[in-house]
């Protein structure tokens, strides 16, 4: 469910609502044999460059690009994802670089299982999807899987550039506030990095439609 950089076309929300879920991202991923540009997000190699290597859970890592990246910098990564045929690439992407064995992926559904464990680093990137998603318990489950002094890291879409008409009206793509506000924590638990919005960069420049996205980069204190 993530939205890597893409080889030829960003998600496209425009299909109906009961496609979500397995089918609808077996079908998407069977459209082509490499729908994302195979590069990690941008946010992500901004935010955790510096970060000194742990466990890390990659939420949605569709064919891998990300836990690829990190596996490659001394991370040991859990990739999930709601696709077999995304987690088929993405085994095959760790292979070809040498890093199957720092990098386990697991199919969740992760409205209704999750990983177990606590991780240095929970990174959800554009973990977006049509239909029912319950992307704010998500993210509260991810919270609660960070461990003492660990990361959360959340990137998504955010508003048009201005002036563009929205070109998904019918959809809603929270601000980092209102991701913020959505992970119910306690304010003496949790330390905010980035609560920012901010133009596209780089690859993720070129994607159609929303010209701006969003970063949350929190610290657990305790």
């Amino acid at each position: 469910m993530p939205t890597h950089s893409p080889a030829h076309h960003e998600h496209d929300h425009g299909h109906r609502a009961e496609a979500a879920g397995q089918e609808f991202w077996d079908s998407r991923y069977r459209e082509s044999e490499r729908i994302w540009s195979g590069r990690p997000n941008s946010v992500l190699v901004r935010e955790v460059a510096d970060l000194a290597p742990g466990r890390a859970l990659d939420l949605g890592c569709g064919e891998g690009a990300d836990a690829v990246w990190l596996a490659g910098r001394g991370w040991t990564v859990t990739g999930t994802d709601i696709s077999p045929v995304a987690l088929e690439r993405a085994a095959g992407h760790a292979a070809e670089a040498g890093l199957a064995g720092r990098i386990a992926f697991e199919r969740h559904d992760l409205g209704e299982s999750f990983p177990g464990g606590e991780f240095d680093l929970v990174a959800a990137c554009f973990l977006h999807s049509p239909g029912e998603m319950p992307r704010e318990r998500i993210l509260r489950t991810a919270a609660a899987a960070v461990a003492p002094g660990g990361v959360l890291l959340v990137a998504g879409h955010g508003g048009p550039a201005p002036g563009a008409e929205n070109p998904h009206p019918d959809l809603h793509f929270p601000t980092p506030q209102e991701v913020l506000a959505g992970l119910e924590l306690p304010e003496d638990g949790w330390e905010v990095l980035v609560c920012a919005e901010h133009e596209r960069v780089g690859a993720e420049a070129d994607r159609p439609g929303h010209g701006y996205d969003n970063t949350l980069k929190l610290r657990r204190l305790a």
